[in-house]
């Protein structure tokens, strides 16, 4: 059987419902998966009646078993939040915000009681959520708190590059004290794990360094001394297949190429910034972004999460000019790891 995929619709004042109607407009995306759509049925009549051309029915259900799964229908959980007769398009609002949040929470629900094998969320708005009352700083810490996880990381990938995180949405100066041996062990164990949870065997895990040039033996910081030298050891130690600690200016371009199959950073923008730099491509002469890729994925959580690598795009909400490449590619990834499940 397909796996069921249970998708958010994302904070419905962004670009989450266009990428979402777009997906279900492709006859791959049902050879693929049995796809479930959790959101605001009001929203998507809003974009469908804009955009006849789609040809898609809702079937709005209550339950997973109750879809029909076939391509031109839109198997839809209706959470009736948002009233597009006086909802705004492109702005921050507490009503994006709890939208966005309640989907999240039911996709979890829904994975939690198996009735559904993978989830993939939309963006939100940290902003909008906050003030709606749901105190997080993204899916990454919702994920983790409602399914009661301690040891989770972010994973990035695209192509080639994997990238997992030893700290995320901190400050920098933060990050470099959550640079310790248990943490990055913890972490190497994790990417350990989710490659072959991808169906790869022995996997090559890569740590970067924190400093530049990993220090120079103490000359310019002594983390990869102290605690990020002492992890890869660990590890070694438990049969891991781990090198490190490497500079990180030349160590994604070799992951890229396929040096390595996963790279540990040491905090978010090291591990961001590559991966955005080959996935997000902008058309300056346009005025667009020529292609928007990447998928973010927690790992080390009782129910697989993966999800687009962008934000809500308000700007560019309604235009009809977003790409679903990010939401096919955290699809196929849902897909994948929902495959190699045990």
């Amino acid at each position: 059987m397909k796996k069921i995929v249970g998708i958010t619709m994302g904070d419905p004042a962004g670009i989450g419902p266009e990428i979402s109607l777009k997906a279900f407009a492709k006859p791959a995306l049902y050879d693929k998966c049995r796809p479930l759509l959790v959101g605001d049925k009001s929203v998507v009549d809003y974009y469908l009646a804009k955009h006849p051309e789609l040809a898609l029915e809702v079937n709005t259900i209550s339950q997973p078993k109750e879809g029909r799964f076939t391509f031109g229908t839109i198997d839809l959980i209706d959470l009736k939040i948002v009233d597009m007769a006086t909802f705004q398009i492109g702005e921050v609002s507490h009503v994006g915000g709890d939208a966005a949040f309640q989907y999240v929470k039911k996709v979890i629900e829904l994975a939690l009681a198996k009735e559904i094998d993978a989830t993939v969320t939309n963006p939100l708005n940290k902003e909008a959520m906050n003030a709606a009352g749901h105190h997080y700083a993204g899916h990454t810490e919702i994920y983790a708190d409602l399914t009661g996880t301690d040891k989770y990381t972010m994973m990035l990938a695209d192509g080639n590059l994997r990238v997992v995180h030893v700290s995320t949405h901190v400050s920098l100066r933060e990050a470099c004290d959550r640079a310790t041996k248990e943490r990055v062990l913890d972490v190497i164990r994790i990417a350990d794990q989710a490659c072959k949870d991808l169906g790869i065997e022995n996997p090559r895990v890569a740590v970067a360094g924190l400093n530049p040039h990993c220090g120079e033996n103490g000359l310019f910081g002594r983390e990869e001394i102290d605690e990020i030298n002492p992890a890869v050891e660990a590890a070694k130690a438990e049969g891991i297949n781990v090198f490190g600690s490497l500079p990180a200016d030349t160590l994604f371009s070799k992951a890229n190429g396929g040096m390595y199959d996963i790279v540990v950073a040491m905090y978010h923008d090291q591990g961001h910034i590559p991966l955005k730099l080959l996935g997000f491509v902008y058309d300056q002469e346009a005025q667009n972004w020529k292609a928007v890729q990447g998928v973010n994925i927690t790992l080390n959580l009782p129910i697989i999460r993966t999800s687009v690598d962008h934000g809500t795009a308000f700007d560019q909400a309604g235009k009809w000019t977003a790409s679903e490449a990010s939401l096919e590619n955290a699809i196929d990834y849902a897909i994948q790891l929902a495959e190699h499940s045990k």
